[in-house]
């Protein structure tokens, strides 16, 4: 059995991956941890195969006065939680990014397309992803994933 830690608690994303999940009861055990106040530092990693990192903030709109929150949260926590799990035995770090981070309003991306982000979303997204993936050897695989905007049914609880 897998065993899966969702970091940010009620996140569409993690709410909904871990739903999905449920269809194999026998092949993976999830628990999700918030992450706002700080308390999520003093739980233990130790066990889970695989970390996935949710939390994040987003769809707020962006000021000057707001900016740091982009990099404490996308960027540093990231980083932070991403450290916490190589060093408590993780095997797999996935890390939810964004496609924020190619900086583009048209056209395609492929896989030669460069990041060049515009907004503090995706600056601190790919920030982060250049942060973290230094951790990734042979006994830590990072995965960063950039998915579009993600809608859903969070509003029709």
């Amino acid at each position: 059995m897998k065993k899966i830690l969702i970091t940010g608690a009620n996140s569409y994303v993690g709410t909904s991956f871990e739903k999905w999940l449920s269809q194999w009861p026998d092949e993976y055990h999830v628990d999700t941890i918030d992450m706002i106040d700080g308390t999520w530092r003093e739980k233990s990693f130790t066990g889970y195969d695989v970390v996935f990192h949710v939390a994040g903030i987003a769809h707020i709109k962006e000021t000057k006065e707001n900016e740091h929150l982009y990099y404490e949260i996308n960027r540093d926590l990231a980083y932070e939680t991403a450290q916490k799990a190589k060093s408590e035995g993780i095997s797999q770090f996935i890390f939810m990014s964004s496609m924020s981070v190619y900086g583009i309003d048209t056209g395609i991306i492929t896989k030669d397309t460069e990041p060049c982000p515009k907004s503090f979303y995706g600056k601190a997204k790919f920030e982060a992803e250049l942060m973290i993936q230094p951790f990734s050897n042979d006994d830590f695989k990072i995965v960063s994933l950039r998915p579009p905007m993600i809608y859903g049914n969070a509003l029709l609880n």
